[in-house]
């Protein structure tokens, strides 16, 4: 099966989640920028931190998917996995709102990031052993040290909630600190994919040049 179905899916399944997400946002009790912040200034942070993520993760797959030729099952359901894991955004999303980034929701967000970011690296798995030793996304992701430094600062941030203060708010502040870094890591742009997409157009093309 080609890649299009799969893809268009996807981007469905983020569009929607997105949508759920502002959809929980309260809007302000009155008229004043004061009663913006009180009512929805939590909401808004959390809302934006969550979109961010589910932006790289769309941003991802979408590169991700330009080195893929076919799909199997197996990517399939790899892919169902990492979407469940995402859809589950707007709901750990809401909780740290309406907790006021108690400890425990905080630890559950955190915990949903890990699992997503385990999703991800599982699909890219699946794909590279389906594509063989020929794959252009092992070459591309290569060691991977991105993906690794952050899911070591996204546990270190379930950590720090889980062990830091939990009658107060600074083991979650930690927390979302390193979540936060997390998104910022990914938004600089992720070259190895562009690189490795340019050298492999340029070989075909090079390939499909008239011998002189």
């Amino acid at each position: 099966m080609r890649t299009s179905r799969l893809e268009a899916f996807s981007d469905g399944v983020l569009a929607i989640i997105i949508t759920i997400m502002v959809l929980e946002l309260k809007p302000p009790e009155g008229h004043d920028l004061a009663d913006l912040v009180h009512t929805s200034g939590v909401g808004l942070l959390t809302y934006l931190l969550s979109f961010l993520y589910v932006g790289i993760y769309w941003n991802n797959h979408h590169h991700m998917f330009h080195l893929v030729r076919r799909v199997r099952g197996g990517v399939l359901w790899a892919n169902l996995g990492l979407l469940f894991c995402i859809s589950l955004f707007p709901f750990t999303t809401a909780w740290v709102e309406e907790s006021s980034f108690a400890p425990t929701p905080v630890v559950v967000y955190g915990v949903n990031l890990l699992a997503a970011g385990l999703a991800y690296v599982i699909l890219q798995t699946v794909i590279i052993r389906q594509e063989g030793e020929e794959s252009l996304l092992r070459e591309a992701v290569g060691a991977d040290v991105k993906g690794k430094v952050s899911a070591v600062v996204n546990l270190a941030g379930v950590l720090c909630a889980l062990l830091i203060d939990r009658d107060g708010h600074v083991g979650a502040a930690i927390a979302m600190t390193c979540y936060t870094a997390v998104v910022v890591l990914w938004i600089v742009p992720d070259r190895r994919i562009d690189r490795v997409v340019r050298r492999h157009e340029q070989e075909q093309e090079e390939a499909a040049r008239p011998a002189p």
